[in-house]
């Protein structure tokens, strides 16, 4: 399982996916207690933790398209201030996959960051489970949902000189994918002329490699889910990945922090290794920040570690101190 909230909590028992991932995380927990009895695995939190909390709301949804799915939540900060506030583009999670998770799951983040000053356009996108979902309509409602942010701008008073993306999990493939428009081939049907520009990119737990993803068993969305994601090759389309997968797209040639928990047993630790060193071999500017004790869940819980320093990044980037 990668995303989860209060509206799908019976995904997570009824998806096999996702009941694989739970169990090959208890398995992993067993096992650890077993070979260190005097150093026990840290108690990391549930979905439930997290969304059995009262959930903060938006100030205003945006349609994009038609879809129920099509829709992006406006968070605007509070106050005498007026704008134009920095805004970051936020992409949830869920496999790609919307029975599993929705934009919702990032209220709470998003709240946070309305808090400290910062606007948040919180997309949503058809899933593969989804008609209009795969190839291409998850990616491109992914684009269409942050350009619309050019469109609707000034109705909110948002500065798009400065666009920061974050995305947890499967959606922080995304919002590198989302930086990465610019280097798509004008052949492709994800291609878009003038894409809004990302300046800067952070991943939270993300699965940014997509090739990898449907080699490792370990991974706790399974390896299928990126066929239905990338498509069927055709003579028109042969490499599924030129398109889709990030590292295909290198260098970005734009920031990219990746903060990664080091018990996070549903996204692969190496996901995150392997993605730096290729970013890096290519001379672009990517950072893993590792942090102690912590799970998937924690990237997007407010309280954590994990999100203190993904919050730091981005003001640190739009130049606040918290």
């Amino acid at each position: 399982m990668i995303c989860l909230h209060d509206a799908v909590d019976r995904a997570r028992y009824t998806n096999p996916m996702i009941r694989l991932a739970f169990l090959a995380l208890a398995a992993m927990s067993t096992s650890v207690v077993a070979q260190t009895p005097a150093s026990p695995p840290p108690k990391l939190l549930t979905w439930p933790d997290l969304t059995k909390r009262p959930k903060p709301t938006p100030d205003v949804t945006v349609d994009y398209g038609t879809d129920p799915m099509q829709k992006v939540d406006v968070w605007l900060p509070k106050g005498k201030t007026k704008g134009p506030f920095p805004v970051v583009v936020m992409v949830h999670g869920g496999c790609w996959t919307t029975s599993i998770a929705d934009r919702s799951l990032m209220n709470w983040i998003a709240d946070d960051l309305r808090n400290t000053g910062v606007a948040v356009w919180n997309i949503d996108y058809r899933g593969v489970d989804r008609s209009g979902g795969g190839y291409p309509g998850t990616f491109a409602d992914a684009a269409k949902a942050t350009d619309q942010l050019k469109v609707s701008a000034k109705t909110f008073n948002l500065d798009t000189r400065h666009v920061l993306a974050i995305g947890h999990s499967a959606g922080g493939h995304l919002a590198l994918w989302l930086a990465a428009r610019a280097k798509l081939p004008t052949t492709s049907p994800l291609y878009t002329a003038h894409p809004l520009r990302i300046r800067h990119v952070i991943s939270l737990g993300g699965l940014p490699d997509l090739k990898a993803t449907a080699t490792n068993a370990d991974n706790g969305c399974g390896t299928e889910v990126v066929a239905k994601l990338v498509g069927t090759p055709t003579p028109q389309h042969p490499d599924v990945y030129a398109d889709t997968s990030v590292p295909r797209l290198l260098p970005l040639g734009v920031a990219q922090d990746l903060v990664n928990g080091r018990e996070d047993r549903i996204i692969p630790f190496v996901m995150a290794t392997d993605y730096i060193a290729k970013a890096n071999a290519v001379s672009d500017t990517a950072t893993l920040h590792t942090i102690a004790a912590t799970g998937h869940v924690e990237l997007i819980a407010p309280e954590t570690p994990a999100w203190a320093e993904a919050k730091r990044l981005i003001l640190s980037y739009f130049g606040k101190t918290q």
